[in-house]
C-alpha cells in the first residue's frame, strides 16, 4: 500500500505576522513547536479548511484540497470533503450532547452511524459512559471524546492543537501512547501543535520549529533538541548552553574560541568574521571529571574550574548546574550511576569539561 502524504504551502497575512511555509508529512507524527503567536494553530486551521491562506496549496496523495494560485483554477474543498479529524485545544465538545451524541455527530444520517459511534467509544475506552455529557467526564475522558469524534468519518489526516495542555503528568503519559498507538494502527499523518518538549520527544517523530510564522528547523526530534540549526531554533526550543563568543584562530582539523576569557577548542566548521557567533554545546557534552581518573581524547582539551550551583535528578539522570569563573553558567547531563561519587552540593568546586567535537556554531537561516 502507498504510504499517505500531505504536503502543504500556506501563505497568508496577518496583522502581526506573515504565515509562509511549506511542510510536506507522511503516515508519522510531525510535532508544531513553537511560542504564542508563531502560526501553529493557523497551520492546522488552513489544513482543515477552517481558514482560507491568501495563496497556496495543500494536497492529500496528489489531491487537491486546496488551491490558490495566479492563472490557476482556484479549489478550496469543503471541510467535510478533505478527510481530515480536528481534535481542538478545548476539545470543543456540545454540551447538550452525550459522548454518543458528539461522536455520532460528524457522520449525520449515514447509515450504520449509530454502530461505528458505539464502535469508537468502546476503542477508546469510554463504553461505560456513552450515554454521559460532557460536563459528567474528566479532562482526560472529554479528550477521549474529542479524538473519538475526530476519527469518527475515518479520516487520514488527524490534526491535534494543545491535547495535553489540560491534563495531569500521568494522564498526559497514557494518552500520548494511546495516539501513538492510534496513528500507527490506522496509518494515519498527525500533524500535532505543543509547547511541550517533553510532549514532542514522547509523541513526535519529526518536529517542525515555528516562529512568527516561518519554519525555523524540521528534522527528526532527537536530532533538532540535540543539534538546533541556529541560535535561533535554540531559544525557541528552550535549549540550554547557548554561548556568544568569537574565532581567535582556525587551523585545518580546529578552531579556537574566544568565550569572555575562556578559550574553548572546536572542530573545524564554518564560521563568521562577526564580532560574536552563537556556540552551543549539548548538555550531554559537557562532563563533570574526578580528579583521580585520566581525561581522554576529545575530554581533554576544554578542561575548566566550576562551581555547582543546583542538582537535580530526573529519569535516571543528573542534571548539573555550574557556575564558571569568567561568570557564565552551564548545564551537564549524565546518568546518575556515573556521578553518585563526585561530591555535588551546591557551592562544591569541580572540575569541568566540554567535548570537543560538541562544540558547534549556530548558522542563522540564509547565513
Amino acid at each position: 500500500m502507498t504510504e499517505r502524504r500531505l504536503t502543504a504551502e500556506i501563505h497568508r497575512r496577518l496583522p502581526s505576522f506573515t504565515l509562509d511555509l511549506s511542510l510536506e508529512v507522511g503516515q508519522e507524527v510531525l510535532v508544531l513547536f513553537g511560542p504564542s503567536g508563531a502560526g501553529k494553530s493557523m497551520t492546522l486551521e488552513s489544513i482543515a479548511g477552517l481558514v482560507t491562506p491568501d495563496r497556496g496549496e495543500i494536497l492529500m496523495d496528489g489531491r487537491l484540497l486546496f488551491r490558490r494560485r495566479p492563472g490557476l483554477t482556484h479549489v478550496d474543498m469543503p471541510v467535510r470533503k478533505r478527510g481530515v479529524g480536528y481534535v481542538f485545544q478545548n476539545y470543543a465538545l456540545f454540551p447538550h450532547l452525550t459522548v454518543l451524541g458528539n461522536v455520532r455527530y460528524p457522520l449525520g444520517r449515514e447509515a450504520r452511524a449509530q454502530e461505528r459511534a458505539l464502535s469508537l467509544i468502546s476503542q477508546m475506552g469510554l463504553g461505560p459512559l456513552a450515554d454521559r455529557f460532557p460536563h459528567q467526564l474528566s479532562g482526560g475522558q472529554q479528550q477521549r471524546v474529542a479524538i473519538a469524534r475526530a476519527l469518527a468519518r475515518d479520516p487520514e489526516v488527524l490534526l491535534l492543537d494543545e491535547p495535553f495542555s489540560a491534563l495531569d503528568p500521568g494522564l498526559r503519559e497514557r494518552l500520548r501512547g494511546d495516539l501513538r498507538a492510534l496513528q500507527l494502527e490506522r496509518g494515519l499523518v498527525v500533524i500535532c501543535v505543543t509547547h511541550s518538549i517533553e510532549d514532542a520527544i514522547a509523541l513526535g517523530d519529526r518536529v517542525a520549529v515555528l516562529r512568527d510564522g516561518g519554519l525555523e528547523q524540521v528534522g527528526a526530534v532527537g536530532e533538532v533538541f540535540r543539534r538546533p540549526s541556529g541560535a535561533s531554533a535554540a531559544e525557541v526550543l528552550g535549549i540550554r548552553n547557548i554561548l556568544y563568543a568569537h574565532v581567535s584562530s582556525a587551523t585545518a582539523d580546529r578552531i579556537t574560541l574566544d568565550w569572555d576569557g575562556v578559550a574553548l577548542q572546536a572542530p573545524a566548521q564554518p564560521f563568521s568574521l562577526k564580532e560574536s557567533v552563537p556556540v552551543y554545546v549539548a548538555p550531554e557534552d559537557v562532563k563533570l571529571l574526578y580528579p583521580d581518573r585520566p581525561v581522554l581524547g576529545g575530554l581533554a582539551a576544554n578542561q575548566l574550574a566550576a562551581t555547582v550551583t543546583r542538582v537535580e535528578s530526573l529519569h535516571g539522570m543528573r542534571i548539573i548546574k555550574v557556575r564558571l569563573d569568567n561568570g557564565h553558567e552551564l548545564e551537564a547531563r549524565g546518568a546518575d550511576y556515573y556521578y553518585q561519587e563526585l561530591d555535588l552540593r551546591p557551592g562544591a568546586p569541580v572540575r569541568i569539561t566540554l567535548r570537543q567535537e560538541g562544540v558547534r556554531i549556530l548558522h542563522e537561516k540564509g547565513s
